[in-house]
Order: C-alpha cells, then structure tokens, then sequence
C-alpha cells in the first residue's frame, strides 16, 4: 500500500458477526486488542474480490410478445408499492433489505435490515 492511499478502519468483525472461535472468545474476554486486530487483517486478503450486487426495486412477469411491445416511457408494473423495502442480493444471495436514496441526482441504497441466513 503506498503512502498516498488511505487505509480503511475494518470493524470488530469478531464480535459483531458472532465468528469467535473457543480461543478467541478467552481472550476477547480478556480484552486482547491483538485477537481483534488478527481477525480484520485476516480479511484483508478478500478485499479486492469482486462481488455482484443487486437492489431489486421489484418483479414482473410477462410474456415475451408482451415485452416486445415495450417501448420507450412505457410503464411497468412491479410486485412492489412506493416506500416498500427493496431486497439487496450480494451473489445472488439475499443479504439485506433497505430503502432508495437520492444522493446528489444520483440513486442508491441504504441497508436498513441484515439478513442473517441458516446455515446447516
């Protein structure tokens, strides 16, 4: 990393995600600052991983033919109303729910929800 790239504070991933292993759990405990400090730059390898994201404003369903006749300013309705909560997919998975945001005339997302999934 060179001098003129600013590093990235990482969270307490260890006690926010629930990833504490037996021999992290005593020495988080402890209040060990290095078990923390280990776990975050533990990650740092996956950081440049690209990931897909998606904010699905909604669904509908239509016939090919019907879709053809789609032209420009036609309107299509969607499975959702105005102020609903979008579902946020990170890989296909459903990861969050959040809401649309204007950010200086540009659109995005803000998580309001995790979604913490089964795993077995």
């Amino acid at each position: 990393m060179s001098d003129n790239e600013q590093q990235v504070p990482l969270p307490d991933l260890e006690r926010c995600a629930g990833m504490q292993t037996a021999e992290d759990s005593g020495a988080l405990a402890a209040g060990d600052p290095d078990s923390i400090n280990r776990g975050a730059a533990d990650l740092e390898a996956v950081f440049d991983v690209p990931v897909h994201v998606s904010a699905v404003l909604g669904r509908a369903r239509m016939e090919v033919g019907e879709l053809l006749k789609l032209g420009p300013g036609a309107v299509l309705e969607l499975d959702r109303k105005v102020g609903e909560a979008i579902d946020i997919y990170v890989n296909n998975r459903l990861v969050a729910r959040g809401e649309v945001v204007l950010v200086e005339d540009k659109l995005g997302v803000t998580m309001t929800e995790i979604i913490k999934a089964d795993r077995n």
